[in-house]
């Protein structure tokens, strides 16, 4: 668990600091110096992070997007200086929760941009129903946070957990051929909710799930992991989360599996926040769906990639797009009402009306449960000059949460689990 800090560090200027971070993770908040031109109160927007334990990667890469975007805004929207209060979680849910009981009680934010984790989005959800506090979900991908738990004041402009997955596993079927499958994922609701959509659309057009392994957030040592896969099958589809993955690519290739059995995965095992630490071999060819690779050629993508590189000196992940995307979302919504963001009302529906044509992701906009609408790429590493790289390979357009499927039909099923769907064909 992250150690505690008593005090709430203020950096020089617009941006505020507080709460559970060992001195490393703290190190690495940037301060930034943003003009003070308002003569109105601040923006305080609390910006929910894991800047410590096994996703810290990720969660320095969420506050660099955000910071990135707010630093070419001179932290002004609408005329109005933006105040960023950030709590660090730790990848802890009760942390998660504690948090952000403390940013909306007694920083009094105007709204929130929730946590990192599945877990964490769950275990924060109903105090937000409850204090009705308008909130942005950037990164916490969990399903039923816009499905069957879905509440007014929650907008996502992340995904959801199993959204690229859906197109993903019938592009597996369709394009790659393949039959039989074996799968590994983290143990908790995310890997849950990865490994579910991929393996009922795989199945839908054909292909079998034979073996479902499991494995804890922040397992050691992947090796008892690796040892189990079958060797009878086709591929085998993997999502560990944060340090995990830098782990089991490495046990995979060492196993000798790497060679042998084609690896595909959910978006975060290749995210640029992952391979830039791997042994390029680990790295090589695998695929992967997900809204956002930093090869995209767009004009607004080559952009962001170009600002984001200079600044932090490394490739933009998906955490560092989804933030910086939902700080334009958010000054969108601020701009819609000059600034006048005290109701609550007004500004939710700001929030909802609000579609970017040109994010660095490409276009978003929401669905009527409020879930953002969007393309996903498949990708497949490519090394260049030892630079691993999502390299493109195809694109599904507008993407919604239900993918092909009516949302009614879809909600009437069980939120996808350990046990769901049922491994049919284990054995």
């Amino acid at each position: 668990m992250a150690a505690r800090i008593a005090r709430r560090a203020f950096l020089k200027g617009g941006v505020a600091v507080a709460g559970a971070a060992a001195a490393a993770g703290l190190e690495r908040l940037r301060p930034l110096v943003y003009a003070q031109t308002s003569p109105a109160a601040p923006i305080r927007i609390g910006f929910l992070a894991d800047i410590t334990g096994t996703v810290a990667q990720s969660g320095r890469d969420m506050l660099d997007g955000f910071q990135l975007y707010l630093a070419e805004r001179g932290s002004v929207m609408a005329g109005r200086q933006v105040q960023l209060i950030v709590e660090d979680a730790g990848g802890v849910p009760a942390n998660a929760l504690t948090k952000a009981r403390k940013m909306v009680e007694q920083d009094q934010v105007h709204m929130l941009t929730a946590p990192l984790l599945a877990s964490e989005g769950y275990a924060v959800r109903d105090y937000i129903v409850d204090r009705n506090v308008p909130t942005l979900f950037a990164v916490s991908s969990a399903d039923d946070l816009t499905q069957r738990k879905r509440a007014p004041f929650f907008i996502r402009t992340g995904w959801s957990s199993s959204q690229p997955s859906h197109p993903f596993g019938e592009w597996v079927a369709a394009t790659l051929k393949y039959k039989k499958i074996a799968t590994i994922g983290s143990d908790y609701a995310f890997g849950y909710e990865v490994v579910g959509g991929f393996q009922r659309t795989f199945e839908l057009h054909g292909g079998q799930i034979v073996q479902k392994l499991w494995a804890p957030l922040g397992t050691p040592d992947f090796s008892p992991y690796v040892t189990q896969i079958r060797r009878d099958v086709d591929a085998v589809f993997a999502i560990p989360v944060g340090a995990d993955v830098l782990r089991f690519v490495k046990a995979y290739r060492q196993y000798g599996l790497k060679d042998r059995l084609p690896l595909i995965g959910g978006g975060l095992l290749t995210d640029e926040s992952n391979i830039r630490g791997m042994d390029p071999d680990d790295a090589a060819g695998v695929i992967t769906p997900l809204m956002w690779s930093a090869a995209l050629t767009t004009p607004q993508a080559r952009k962001f990639v170009e600002a984001y590189t200079a600044k932090y000196h490394k490739d933009p992940s998906y955490y560092a797009e989804t933030n910086y995307s939902g700080a334009m979302w958010v000054e969108a919504a601020v701009q819609a009402l000059g600034g006048r963001i005290e109701d609550r009302e007004a500004f939710l529906r700001a929030l909802r009306a609000v579609q970017l044509p040109n994010a660095p992701r490409g276009p978003m906009r929401l669905d009527s449960y409020q879930n953002v609408v969007q393309n996903v790429y498949v990708r497949k590493v490519d090394v260049r000059g030892g630079h691993p790289a999502n390299a493109v390979i195809d694109t599904f357009h507008n993407v919604s949460q239900f993918w092909k499927f009516p949302p009614e039909e879809f909600l009437r099923q069980p939120v996808y689990d350990r046990g769901y769907p049922p491994c049919r064909y284990c054995g």
